[in-house]
Protein backbone atom coordinates (compact mmCIF):
# COMPACT_ATOMS: atom_id res chain seq x y z
CA UNK A 1 0.00 0.00 0.00
CA UNK A 2 1.22 3.40 -0.48
CA UNK A 3 -0.18 6.36 1.13
CA UNK A 4 -0.19 10.25 -0.65
CA UNK A 5 3.05 11.11 2.02
CA UNK A 6 5.23 8.59 1.10
CA UNK A 7 8.10 9.77 3.72
CA UNK A 8 4.87 8.81 6.42
CA UNK A 9 4.30 5.96 5.00
CA UNK A 10 8.06 4.78 4.93
CA UNK A 11 8.52 5.75 8.24
CA UNK A 12 5.31 4.14 9.89
CA UNK A 13 6.35 0.35 7.80
CA UNK A 14 10.09 0.81 9.43
CA UNK A 15 8.51 0.56 12.59
CA UNK A 16 5.37 -2.28 11.75
CA UNK A 17 7.84 -4.71 9.78
CA UNK A 18 7.55 -3.00 6.24
CA UNK A 19 3.51 -3.81 6.83
CA UNK A 20 2.67 -0.82 4.38
CA UNK A 21 5.44 -1.31 1.97
CA UNK A 22 4.88 1.38 -0.66
CA UNK A 23 2.57 0.82 -3.51
CA UNK A 24 0.81 2.73 -6.07
CA UNK A 25 -2.62 2.33 -7.59
CA UNK A 26 -3.33 0.08 -10.91
CA UNK A 27 -4.34 1.90 -14.14
CA UNK A 28 -8.16 1.96 -15.16
CA UNK A 29 -8.34 -0.22 -18.41
CA UNK A 30 -10.07 -2.50 -20.11
CA UNK A 31 -9.30 -5.41 -22.02
CA UNK A 32 -10.16 -6.85 -25.75
CA UNK A 33 -9.22 -10.10 -26.85
CA UNK A 34 -7.35 -10.18 -30.40
CA UNK A 35 -5.88 -12.88 -32.33
CA UNK A 36 -2.62 -12.13 -33.71
CA UNK A 37 -0.48 -14.76 -35.84
CA UNK A 38 -1.97 -17.65 -34.08
CA UNK A 39 -1.47 -15.75 -30.85
CA UNK A 40 -4.20 -15.06 -28.71
CA UNK A 41 -3.52 -11.38 -27.24
CA UNK A 42 -5.25 -9.29 -24.59
CA UNK A 43 -4.75 -6.01 -24.38
CA UNK A 44 -5.02 -4.11 -20.82
CA UNK A 45 -5.81 -1.13 -22.57
CA UNK A 46 -8.45 -1.94 -25.31
CA UNK A 47 -10.60 -4.37 -23.66
CA UNK A 48 -13.83 -4.93 -21.52
CA UNK A 49 -15.63 -8.01 -19.57
CA UNK A 50 -18.68 -9.11 -20.74
CA UNK A 51 -21.18 -12.41 -19.83
CA UNK A 52 -19.91 -13.27 -23.31
CA UNK A 53 -16.33 -13.65 -22.45
CA UNK A 54 -16.77 -17.31 -21.53
CA UNK A 55 -14.76 -19.01 -24.39
CA UNK A 56 -11.81 -21.36 -23.79
CA UNK A 57 -8.60 -19.74 -23.93
CA UNK A 58 -6.37 -20.93 -26.93
CA UNK A 59 -2.45 -20.77 -26.47
CA UNK A 60 -0.06 -19.49 -26.47
CA UNK A 61 -1.98 -16.89 -24.75
CA UNK A 62 -0.17 -13.35 -24.49
CA UNK A 63 -1.26 -11.15 -21.64
CA UNK A 64 -0.21 -7.56 -21.67
CA UNK A 65 0.83 -6.59 -18.03
CA UNK A 66 3.81 -4.50 -16.42
CA UNK A 67 7.25 -4.74 -15.26
CA UNK A 68 8.72 -2.50 -12.14
CA UNK A 69 11.93 -0.88 -11.16
CA UNK A 70 12.04 -1.48 -7.85
CA UNK A 71 10.63 0.35 -4.71
CA UNK A 72 8.70 3.47 -5.76
CA UNK A 73 9.80 2.48 -9.31
CA UNK A 74 8.46 3.28 -12.34
CA UNK A 75 6.01 0.54 -14.34
CA UNK A 76 6.56 -0.53 -17.81
CA UNK A 77 4.22 -2.39 -20.17
CA UNK A 78 5.68 -5.60 -20.47
CA UNK A 79 3.64 -8.22 -22.10
CA UNK A 80 3.95 -12.16 -20.47
CA UNK A 81 2.78 -15.23 -22.65
CA UNK A 82 1.77 -18.28 -21.48
CA UNK A 83 2.03 -21.39 -23.73
CA UNK A 84 -0.45 -23.23 -21.23
CA UNK A 85 -2.58 -22.76 -17.81
CA UNK A 86 -0.05 -22.32 -14.60
CA UNK A 87 0.07 -25.27 -12.32
CA UNK A 88 2.10 -23.87 -9.79
CA UNK A 89 1.13 -20.18 -8.64
CA UNK A 90 2.48 -17.96 -5.74
CA UNK A 91 0.52 -15.01 -4.64
CA UNK A 92 2.66 -12.22 -2.73
CA UNK A 93 -0.39 -11.48 -0.61
CA UNK A 94 -3.70 -12.63 1.32
CA UNK A 95 -6.07 -10.60 -0.51
CA UNK A 96 -4.91 -11.78 -4.34
CA UNK A 97 -4.51 -15.43 -2.95
CA UNK A 98 -8.35 -15.01 -1.98
CA UNK A 99 -9.03 -13.66 -5.25
CA UNK A 100 -7.75 -17.04 -6.79
CA UNK A 101 -9.25 -19.10 -4.39
CA UNK A 102 -13.34 -17.51 -6.02
CA UNK A 103 -11.78 -18.22 -9.11
CA UNK A 104 -11.38 -21.64 -8.34
CA UNK A 105 -7.77 -22.51 -8.24
CA UNK A 106 -7.08 -23.36 -4.77
CA UNK A 107 -5.44 -26.74 -5.83
CA UNK A 108 -2.73 -24.71 -8.01
CA UNK A 109 -1.58 -22.66 -5.32
CA UNK A 110 2.05 -23.44 -3.62
CA UNK A 111 2.11 -20.37 -1.53
CA UNK A 112 0.96 -17.14 0.07
CA UNK A 113 2.46 -14.60 2.19
CA UNK A 114 1.87 -11.09 3.69
CA UNK A 115 -1.15 -12.17 5.90
CA UNK A 116 -2.27 -9.01 7.17
CA UNK A 117 -5.76 -8.92 7.50
CA UNK A 118 -8.55 -11.23 8.29
CA UNK A 119 -9.49 -14.09 5.97
CA UNK A 120 -12.99 -14.01 3.91
CA UNK A 121 -15.25 -16.67 6.02
CA UNK A 122 -16.57 -18.01 3.27
CA UNK A 123 -12.63 -19.17 1.78
CA UNK A 124 -10.95 -19.54 5.02
CA UNK A 125 -11.03 -23.56 4.54
CA UNK A 126 -9.49 -23.26 0.96
CA UNK A 127 -7.25 -20.72 2.48
CA UNK A 128 -6.07 -22.86 5.02
CA UNK A 129 -4.72 -25.77 2.24
CA UNK A 130 -2.28 -23.02 0.61
CA UNK A 131 1.29 -23.12 1.84
CA UNK A 132 2.59 -20.09 3.92
CA UNK A 133 5.69 -18.75 2.82
CA UNK A 134 5.92 -16.02 5.01
CA UNK A 135 3.26 -14.33 7.22
CA UNK A 136 4.67 -10.98 6.50
CA UNK A 137 6.06 -10.02 3.26
CA UNK A 138 8.03 -12.60 1.54
CA UNK A 139 11.55 -12.54 -0.22
CA UNK A 140 13.10 -13.50 -3.47
CA UNK A 141 14.58 -17.10 -1.94
CA UNK A 142 11.30 -18.57 -0.66
CA UNK A 143 9.16 -17.46 -3.24
CA UNK A 144 11.56 -19.23 -6.22
CA UNK A 145 12.10 -21.97 -3.36
CA UNK A 146 8.35 -22.74 -4.02
CA UNK A 147 9.02 -23.71 -7.62
CA UNK A 148 6.11 -21.39 -9.03
CA UNK A 149 5.90 -21.08 -13.30
CA UNK A 150 3.57 -17.76 -11.96
CA UNK A 151 4.09 -15.32 -9.26
CA UNK A 152 1.49 -12.42 -8.64
CA UNK A 153 -0.16 -9.56 -7.15
CA UNK A 154 1.05 -6.46 -5.56
CA UNK A 155 3.12 -4.52 -8.05
CA UNK A 156 5.57 -3.05 -5.63
CA UNK A 157 6.18 -6.11 -3.88
CA UNK A 158 8.49 -7.18 -6.80
CA UNK A 159 11.61 -5.94 -5.81
CA UNK A 160 15.31 -7.35 -4.88
CA UNK A 161 14.56 -6.59 -1.30
CA UNK A 162 14.00 -8.43 1.97
CA UNK A 163 10.41 -7.99 1.75
CA UNK A 164 10.12 -8.24 -2.18
CA UNK A 165 8.96 -11.50 -4.64
CA UNK A 166 12.48 -10.75 -6.77
CA UNK A 167 11.77 -8.31 -10.04
CA UNK A 168 9.51 -8.80 -13.00
CA UNK A 169 12.46 -9.09 -14.75
CA UNK A 170 14.65 -11.47 -13.06
CA UNK A 171 11.73 -13.98 -12.45
CA UNK A 172 11.15 -13.86 -16.36
CA UNK A 173 14.68 -14.65 -16.78
CA UNK A 174 13.93 -17.83 -14.41
CA UNK A 175 11.18 -18.99 -16.59
CA UNK A 176 8.89 -17.36 -13.91
CA UNK A 177 5.48 -15.65 -15.26
CA UNK A 178 4.56 -12.61 -13.59
CA UNK A 179 1.11 -10.78 -13.46
CA UNK A 180 0.76 -7.65 -11.59
CA UNK A 181 -2.86 -6.33 -10.32
CA UNK A 182 -3.16 -2.78 -11.72
CA UNK A 183 -5.57 -2.01 -8.95
CA UNK A 184 -2.54 -0.41 -7.15
CA UNK A 185 -1.01 1.79 -10.25
CA UNK A 186 -3.45 4.47 -10.96
CA UNK A 187 -6.51 2.20 -10.85
CA UNK A 188 -10.24 2.17 -9.68
CA UNK A 189 -12.66 -0.83 -9.53
CA UNK A 190 -12.51 -1.06 -13.17
CA UNK A 191 -9.19 -2.25 -12.95
CA UNK A 192 -10.58 -5.15 -10.32
CA UNK A 193 -12.94 -6.31 -13.05
CA UNK A 194 -10.05 -6.37 -15.63
CA UNK A 195 -7.33 -7.85 -13.57
CA UNK A 196 -10.20 -10.88 -13.27
CA UNK A 197 -10.97 -11.05 -16.64
CA UNK A 198 -7.01 -11.72 -17.56
CA UNK A 199 -6.80 -14.12 -14.69
CA UNK A 200 -9.67 -15.94 -15.91
CA UNK A 201 -8.37 -15.83 -19.67
CA UNK A 202 -4.97 -17.20 -18.14
CA UNK A 203 -5.76 -19.75 -16.27
CA UNK A 204 -8.43 -20.98 -18.47
CA UNK A 205 -11.46 -20.16 -16.35
CA UNK A 206 -13.72 -17.09 -17.82
CA UNK A 207 -16.59 -18.80 -16.77
CA UNK A 208 -15.56 -18.55 -13.50
CA UNK A 209 -13.95 -15.33 -13.97
CA UNK A 210 -17.03 -13.68 -15.36
CA UNK A 211 -19.48 -14.66 -12.76
CA UNK A 212 -17.31 -13.17 -10.25
CA UNK A 213 -17.51 -9.75 -11.74
CA UNK A 214 -20.81 -9.60 -12.13
CA UNK A 215 -21.45 -10.71 -8.40
CA UNK A 216 -19.00 -7.85 -7.37
CA UNK A 217 -20.20 -4.90 -10.02
CA UNK A 218 -23.85 -6.00 -8.27
CA UNK A 219 -22.58 -5.19 -5.27
CA UNK A 220 -20.89 -1.69 -6.17
CA UNK A 221 -24.30 -0.76 -7.54
CA UNK A 222 -26.44 -1.74 -4.51
CA UNK A 223 -24.25 0.65 -2.27
CA UNK A 224 -24.63 3.36 -4.56
CA UNK A 225 -28.10 3.02 -4.76
CA UNK A 226 -28.55 3.00 -0.74
CA UNK A 227 -26.86 6.00 -0.40
CA UNK A 228 -28.67 7.89 -3.67
CA UNK A 229 -30.91 10.33 -1.55
CA UNK A 230 -27.91 10.98 0.82
CA UNK A 231 -25.70 14.04 0.85
CA UNK A 232 -21.83 13.93 -0.03
CA UNK A 233 -19.34 13.90 3.00
CA UNK A 234 -16.10 14.50 3.60
CA UNK A 235 -13.59 12.31 5.39
CA UNK A 236 -9.69 12.33 6.14
CA UNK A 237 -7.33 8.80 6.55
CA UNK A 238 -5.55 8.19 9.75
CA UNK A 239 -2.29 6.73 9.33
CA UNK A 240 -2.49 4.20 12.47
CA UNK A 241 1.58 4.87 13.42
CA UNK A 242 0.72 4.84 16.88
CA UNK A 243 -1.67 5.29 19.95
CA UNK A 244 -0.27 8.38 20.96
CA UNK A 245 -0.02 10.34 17.40
CA UNK A 246 -1.63 11.94 14.75
CA UNK A 247 -0.38 11.10 11.49
CA UNK A 248 -2.60 12.00 8.58
CA UNK A 249 -2.52 11.16 5.02
CA UNK A 250 -3.55 13.19 2.18
CA UNK A 251 -4.63 9.61 -0.06
CA UNK A 252 -3.54 11.67 -3.36
CA UNK A 253 -2.44 8.49 -5.15
CA UNK A 254 -4.94 6.22 -3.18
CA UNK A 255 -7.06 6.18 -6.05
CA UNK A 256 -8.93 2.53 -5.97
CA UNK A 257 -9.42 3.38 -2.69
CA UNK A 258 -10.81 6.49 -3.48
CA UNK A 259 -13.02 5.27 -6.00
CA UNK A 260 -14.13 2.59 -3.99
CA UNK A 261 -15.45 5.04 -0.87
CA UNK A 262 -16.61 7.36 -3.55
CA UNK A 263 -19.25 4.76 -3.84
CA UNK A 264 -20.98 5.61 -0.60
CA UNK A 265 -20.66 9.31 -1.81
CA UNK A 266 -17.10 10.38 0.29
CA UNK A 267 -15.23 12.76 -0.54
CA UNK A 268 -11.18 12.89 -0.06
CA UNK A 269 -10.98 16.00 2.63
CA UNK A 270 -7.38 16.49 0.62
CA UNK A 271 -7.90 16.12 -2.67
CA UNK A 272 -5.28 17.67 -4.28
CA UNK A 273 -3.24 17.96 -1.47
CA UNK A 274 0.33 16.89 -1.99
CA UNK A 275 2.88 16.07 1.02
CA UNK A 276 2.36 15.64 4.35
CA UNK A 277 -0.81 16.92 5.94
CA UNK A 278 -0.84 18.36 9.50
CA UNK A 279 -2.40 18.45 12.08
CA UNK A 280 -3.42 21.97 12.04
CA UNK A 281 -4.93 21.04 8.29
CA UNK A 282 -6.78 18.47 9.30
CA UNK A 283 -8.75 20.61 11.67
CA UNK A 284 -8.99 23.25 9.50
CA UNK A 285 -10.75 20.77 7.06
CA UNK A 286 -12.57 20.00 9.37
CA UNK A 287 -14.20 16.14 7.66
CA UNK A 288 -17.14 15.02 8.17
CA UNK A 289 -15.32 11.26 9.24
CA UNK A 290 -12.36 9.86 10.16
CA UNK A 291 -11.08 6.44 8.61
CA UNK A 292 -8.17 4.51 9.64
CA UNK A 293 -7.59 0.90 9.19
CA UNK A 294 -6.37 -2.50 11.72
CA UNK A 295 -4.16 -4.95 11.00
CA UNK A 296 -2.04 -7.46 12.03
CA UNK A 297 0.47 -6.03 14.40
CA UNK A 298 -0.92 -2.52 14.36
CA UNK A 299 -0.81 -0.01 17.46
CA UNK A 300 -4.25 -0.69 19.65
CA UNK A 301 -7.09 0.96 17.53
CA UNK A 302 -9.29 0.92 20.56
CA UNK A 303 -6.62 3.46 22.34
CA UNK A 304 -6.11 5.29 18.92
CA UNK A 305 -9.52 5.86 18.78
CA UNK A 306 -10.07 7.00 22.39
CA UNK A 307 -7.05 9.47 22.14
CA UNK A 308 -8.52 10.94 19.20
CA UNK A 309 -11.83 11.52 20.27
CA UNK A 310 -10.06 12.84 24.18
CA UNK A 311 -7.64 15.42 21.92
CA UNK A 312 -8.12 19.02 23.38
CA UNK A 313 -6.81 20.05 19.96
CA UNK A 314 -9.49 17.97 17.84
CA UNK A 315 -13.09 19.34 19.49
CA UNK A 316 -14.01 21.41 17.31
CA UNK A 317 -14.01 19.25 14.43
CA UNK A 318 -17.63 17.00 13.45
CA UNK A 319 -15.73 14.17 12.86
CA UNK A 320 -14.35 14.53 17.09
CA UNK A 321 -18.30 15.71 17.67
CA UNK A 322 -20.55 13.53 16.37
CA UNK A 323 -18.11 10.11 17.03
CA UNK A 324 -17.57 9.64 13.23
CA UNK A 325 -14.50 7.63 13.27
CA UNK A 326 -14.76 4.40 11.83
CA UNK A 327 -12.21 1.46 11.29
CA UNK A 328 -11.71 -1.35 7.80
CA UNK A 329 -9.64 -4.03 8.17
CA UNK A 330 -6.07 -3.72 6.55
CA UNK A 331 -6.62 -6.37 3.91
CA UNK A 332 -9.93 -5.11 2.77
CA UNK A 333 -8.51 -1.75 2.38
CA UNK A 334 -5.58 -1.94 1.18
CA UNK A 335 -5.36 -5.71 -0.39
CA UNK A 336 -6.19 -4.40 -3.70
CA UNK A 337 -8.73 -6.52 -4.37
CA UNK A 338 -12.68 -7.39 -3.79
CA UNK A 339 -12.47 -7.26 -0.51
CA UNK A 340 -12.58 -3.46 -0.71
CA UNK A 341 -16.44 -4.06 -1.07
CA UNK A 342 -16.71 -6.17 2.36
CA UNK A 343 -14.63 -3.11 4.20
CA UNK A 344 -17.00 -0.38 2.43
CA UNK A 345 -20.83 -2.79 2.90
CA UNK A 346 -19.16 -3.05 6.49
CA UNK A 347 -18.40 1.00 6.54
CA UNK A 348 -21.91 1.70 5.62
CA UNK A 349 -23.70 -0.41 8.09
CA UNK A 350 -21.27 1.42 10.97
CA UNK A 351 -22.82 4.60 9.58
CA UNK A 352 -26.48 3.48 9.00
CA UNK A 353 -26.50 2.80 12.79
CA UNK A 354 -24.72 5.68 13.68
CA UNK A 355 -25.88 8.65 11.57
CA UNK A 356 -24.49 12.05 11.45
CA UNK A 357 -27.34 14.17 12.92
Amino acid sequence: MKFTSRKILITCLSLMLLLLAACSNATSSNTEQTTTSGENTTNTSESTTTAGDTNKTTYPLTIENFSISGEGGEWKPKSQTFEKAPERVVANTQSVAEMLIKLGLTDKMVGVAALYGSVTPDVADDFAKIPVLSENYVGKELVVGASPDIVLGRGDLFADADWGVGTVDGLNDMNIHTFLQTTNHKGTLDSLYNDIAQLGQIFDVQENATSFTESLKARAEAIKASVADQPEHTFAYIVPASEDSITVSSMQNDTYQLDALSLLKLKNTFDGVQGEVSVEQLITANPDYLLLSAYTGSPDIDKLIQNLYANPALQSMNAIKNKQIYVTDFGQFWGYGHQILDGIENMQKQMNENPIQ
